[in-house]
């Protein structure tokens, strides 16, 4: 990481329009369990497998965690007239785990879905990034992804930290055209509020890692 990473930044036009609209017909087609907020583990469908194995894509990720970068998680967020929601400021700390490991670096630990999950180290989290790609356009009325630029600097914060930063900083939204990418650390304090409009904001979040193992503990792959 350069000293001059802001800890997100928004590439256009990775993908053209049309492989996205084909994305999004795998997905209606898939058996998906979803929730309000859209659906978990969907790596294990081929088409965003097929996306997040793309070169264009795992190009975009080595830029930022080195040449061998691994999909380990992907999740479909979907937001619509008819789930309308909001996320309050927060960071990404959990990582799925494949067992659980006698580290106190790693935890509070947690179980989603049947997969095991740990907030993990700075460390590892440093050699995360993830690769939002937008599914639609994302625009400034139809609740799009806001970030809070450099706030990775600071490590892992608490809630009360988290809620000075958000007063004293200016944020920005993270604004994409189908087939762009948002690329964020995870540690980037980041919100998303609720749609204003009809527009639909469908977003595939890719997690890549520099490799699937830190020390002892390893990555589950989703």
């Amino acid at each position: 990481m350069s000293s001059a990473d802001p800890g997100f930044a928004v590439h256009p036009r990775v993908f053209d329009r049309p492989e996205m609209q084909q994305v999004l017909a795998a997905l209606d087609r898939a058996d998906l369990t979803r929730t309000k907020a859209g659906a978990r583990h969907v790596l294990a469908v081929p088409a965003v497998r097929a996306v997040a194995s793309e070169r264009r894509l795992v190009d975009l990720a080595a830029h930022y965690v080195g040449p061998s970068p691994v999909p380990f998680r992907a999740t479909l967020f979907d937001k619509s007239s008819a789930a309308n929601w909001l996320v309050a400021w927060h960071q990404d700390t959990a990582l799925p785990l494949r067992r659980r490991v006698e580290d106190p670096a790693w935890g509070p630990w947690s179980t989603k879905a049947g997969v095991l999950y740990a907030h993990a180290p700075p460390a590892a989290l440093a050699s995360v990034v993830a690769l939002r790609v937008s599914l639609d356009d994302s625009t400034p009325t139809n609740g799009p992804l806001r970030v809070l630029p450099e706030s990775h600097r600071y490590g892992v914060l608490s809630d009360e930290a988290i809620a000075r930063l958000a007063t004293d900083t200016r944020p920005v939204a993270c604004l994409a055209s189908s087939g762009g990418v948002v690329a964020m650390r995870p540690l980037t304090v980041h919100a998303s509020s609720k749609a204003t409009d009809d527009r639909p904001r469908r977003v595939l979040h890719i997690e890549y890692a520099a490799a699937v193992r830190f020390g002892d503990a390893e990555l589950a792959v989703e």
